[in-house]
């Protein structure tokens, strides 16, 4: 930790975290535009029926319009009392037609947002579960979690809020410049004369208001990688005193997002009031010419001249109100266009004529295996083992050595550079992605479990195993006993990653559920890296049952899970630099016997 915050950018297994580079202008408006278009273009009918309900809503103001006028030119001007009660209960009528159908229209568009929204969020959230782990150590979780949460809400709250404004706006602007010209053309255009200068204002403000918007958007997907990662890492930051420093990096993320929705929101919020200004000028305008024409006695009447200054503010408030969606539209886009970015990542894929296996052996088989993360730095070079049925297989090495890579590479989580690994004589390459990895159980030494009950924990292992298999696999793994323990057994609903239960209890789940699994390949990842010795008895002699009929690799560091294997590896700056059993390489007194000597000597023996 530096003395100035933790870094978002902090290294880890692979090549790193790392936020991806602000870009603050959107790359292709267009595109993200036309990809909303096809999600909201599945739902037609429901478009269909708000067009009709918009056409309805602006044939009731036009008309309505066209009555106001009529009242001062037919009722008012001639004193018919009678006429001017009877024409205001026909427009009370008519303003109800007209709230109704607003109301429907609305109703509509918020099923069409929430819908389109649900299958966007689907969508993402299911090119994420084919997305390579390579991108997952590359971009921040918090960040991605905003992308399905935040971004995806702004996208369903200008749908729901923009479309129909959108759709009634070009209904009304037609729909009311038909009705001017025939009222008055020469008004119509006096009228008309200010719209450019409402769209060149409104134009220069969205010029320096897009690039804020797609800011603040970009700054709040940082803000909720940085509050995820805090929020996980919160015992670290107790443990070393680190809270007055993550106070200020959250506090500096926190203002830069506050500071760019100001600057955003203030300049998009001068387009109100400047369109007002220019409206009412407008209507100014009207008015006196209206009041000249009458005076030189040309064809016009007060009524004509009242109705046109109606039509003409029905006229601007949907231009207004065009002009402003184009605020939130901007944010929206922003949106899109980071959930679009997921979407167009490439996934893995397995190849055309891949198999689909079942029943693999388990003899592995690496030759001349190099990988890197970047070209920057070869991570492993020209490594090569064998490993027949059955064996287990410790590597040990220090930090960086390589030794959770080739784990990595054996579950295909990343593409070699070069060489071969093979499986039974097959390159991994010619299975299918699932079949090979549910042919290999994995225990880490960081378990993951979820919040549901220890039952559904260990049958995350395989899905279809019955209640017995479960138990039968939870006694194998020495955890039945304090399963049974637990306040309502294995119906017990786990916390957050099973905080409610110990570190070794965690792992004999991990063990039990990849008993579950079934796999001829196993992979231990220092599964006992932070357990008590007293525990450490239960889970090696848990892990002891596991192996059994199993390939097994280890990644070692207590004499324990060493001592016995059929083979030692010992990497160094990604080389396998010494091979053989624990006698063997002891006698040899080189690089294993001084690791050994060193670090691993104090582990216990079954």
């Amino acid at each position: 930790m530096s003395s100035k915050g933790i870094s978002l950018d902090r290294p880890g297994r692979g090549p790193g975290m790392h936020m991806v580079k602000s870009n603050e202008k959107l790359n292709n408006p267009k595109e993200a535009i036309n990809r909303l278009l096809k999600y909201i273009g599945g739902k037609k009918g429901s478009l269909v029926l708000i067009f009709v309900f918009c056409v309805i809503t602006t044939i009731v103001s036009i008309l309505g319009t066209k009555l106001n006028g009529d009242i001062v030119d037919k009722y008012i001007a001639v004193g018919d009392i009678s006429g001017l009660y009877r024409i205001c209960i026909v427009l009370i009528g008519m303003y109800v037609v007209a709230t109704v159908s607003t109301f429907i229209q609305n109703r509509l568009m918020v099923s069409i947002a929430q819908k389109t929204s649900a299958d966007i969020r689907k969508d993402l959230y299911s090119k994420m579960q084919h997305l390579p782990l390579s991108y997952y150590d590359t971009h921040s979780s918090g960040d991605l979690m905003s992308r399905l949460t935040n971004d995806i809400d702004n996208i369903n709250m200008t749908l729901s809020q923009s479309i129909t404004q959108l759709i009634s706006g070009v209904i009304n602007i037609v729909g009311m410049l038909i009705a001017m010209l025939m009222l008055s053309p020469s008004l119509t255009i006096i009228g008309l004369l200010t719209v450019p200068i409402t769209i060149f204002g409104t134009r220069s403000i969205m010029k320096y208001t897009q690039p804020l918007f797609i800011k603040k958007q970009r700054d709040l997907g940082k803000l909720n990688g940085y509050i995820e990662e805090m929020v996980s890492g919160q015992k670290a930051v107790l443990l070393f005193g680190q809270e007055e420093n993550v106070k200020e990096e959250f506090n500096n993320i926190n203002q830069s997002i506050t500071k760019s929705a100001i600057l955003a929101d203030a300049l998009s919020g001068c387009m109100g009031p400047l369109n007002n200004f220019i409206n009412n000028l407008t209507y100014l305008v009207l008015a006196v010419c209206g009041g000249v024409f009458i005076l030189k006695g040309m064809n016009i009447t007060v009524g004509v001249v009242f109705s046109i200054i109606l039509y003409m503010r029905n006229f601007n408030q949907p231009i207004n109100q065009i002009l402003n969606i184009s605020n939130s539209l901007q944010g929206a886009l922003a949106g899109a266009e980071r959930v679009f970015e997921v979407m167009d990542e490439n996934p893995e894929k397995d190849k055309e004529d891949a198999i689909h296996v079942n029943d693999l052996q388990g003899e592995v088989k690496l030759k001349d295996v190099e990988f890197s993360y970047n070209k920057d730095k070869k991570i492993l070079n020209k490594i090569s083992l064998d490993a027949n049925k059955g064996q287990t297989i410790a590597i040990v090495g220090p930090t960086g050595s390589g030794k959770t890579t080739v784990i990595n590479l054996l579950n295909k989580f990343y593409n070699i550079d070069s060489g071969t690994i093979t499986i039974d004589g097959k390159n991994i390459d010619d299975f299918s992605m699932e079949s090979l990895r549910k042919s290999v159980a994995v225990v880490l030494q960081d378990t993951y479990l979820f919040s549901v009950s220890v039952r559904e924990n260990l049958r995350y292992g395989n899905l279809n195993a019955s209640d017995e298999e479960i138990i039968k696999a939870a006694k194998l793994a020495n955890a039945h006993h304090f399963i049974m323990q637990l306040e309502d057994g294995y119906d017990t609903v786990l916390s957050d990653n099973g905080s409610n239960l110990s570190q070794g209890q965690r792992q004999l789940l991990a063990i039990a559920r990849a008993i579950l699994s079934k796999s001829s390949i196993l992979i231990l990842d220092e599964a006992t890296s932070s357990i008590d010795t007293r525990t450490e008895v239960e889970i090696q002699e848990a892990m002891v049952n596991l192996m059994k009929g199993k390939t097994t690799f280890i990644i070692a560091h207590r004499l324990s899970t060493i001592r016995n294997a059929d083979k030692i590896l010992a990497l160094k700056d990604g080389e396998i630099i010494e091979e053989g059993n624990h006698d063997k390489l002891l006698e040899s007194n080189g690089f294993y016997a001084n690791l050994y000597n060193s670090q691993f000597r104090s582990g216990l023996s079954i």
